[in-house]
């Protein structure tokens, strides 16, 4: 927590005396903050952060993406307070790779909308890793189980575990929204921003594969 904040510090420290208000609170619609910017001048403003750490470039990128990046976790059902933080979050990024950005591979916007949703991503797998964690630690609670059952269990649970690596980190995203998050293909389809069919193919994939790995498992 004291690094996020540090690096929050980092992109206020880039931002004019004007700005700073809306590092802290991103809640101004993208309408309401600015005109819509060309995709080429767009492009321009992270080649000039990327060339010199040109803070004014860096500043109009946050005016322009911030509260987007917000309303977009949003509408994929991030909480506001998490969206906002990652909104920051994806612009530090920005502050901080904007060498990597290449316009002929990909768009500005795409390319740090991009960088927001893996963000989304691994902030949900470290949810996920602390559920796991949180229900570990409550299972001296539950009455133990014979030794035999234990240690059946325990193979298991080790060979789904290295099964999971045989997935792509598509199947493996669709896989965690349906089995471990519970969601519906059609709201895992609205959240990946994905056509349907693509959810349930790359499930239908998964599942495959998994019953390949685990074989007598399955």
């Amino acid at each position: 927590m004291q690094a996020q904040a540090q690096d929050i510090g980092l992109i206020k420290a880039a931002l004019p005396a004007g700005l700073l208000a809306k590092a802290d609170r991103l809640h101004d619609s993208p309408t309401q903050i600015d005109a819509v910017k060309s995709p080429a001048e767009l492009a321009r403003l992270i080649e000039a952060v990327a060339a010199r750490q040109d803070r004014a470039a860096f500043a109009a990128l946050f005016d322009h993406f911030a509260p987007r990046i917000k309303a977009f976790l949003m509408r994929g059902n991030t909480p506001a307070a998490a969206a906002e933080e990652l909104a920051q979050e994806a612009l530090l990024t920005v502050w901080r790779k904007a060498s990597q950005f290449d316009r002929q591979r990909a768009g500005a916007s795409s390319w740090i909308f991009a960088i927001a949703r893996n963000l989304r991503i691994d902030s949900a797998r470290r949810e996920m890793r602390g559920k796991v964690l949180d229900l570990e630690a409550n299972e001296d609670a539950e009455p133990p189980a014979p030794p035999d059952a234990e240690l059946l269990a325990s193979e298991r649970e080790q060979r789904v575990r290295a099964a999971l690596v045989h997935l792509t980190d598509e199947q493996l995203r669709v896989v965690r929204l349906s089995f471990f998050d519970g969601k519906a293909h059609g709201d895992i389809a609205a959240e990946l921003e994905l056509p349907l069919g693509t959810v349930k193919s790359r499930i239908r994939l998964a599942m495959n594969r998994l019953r390949d790995v685990l074989g007598d498992l399955t």
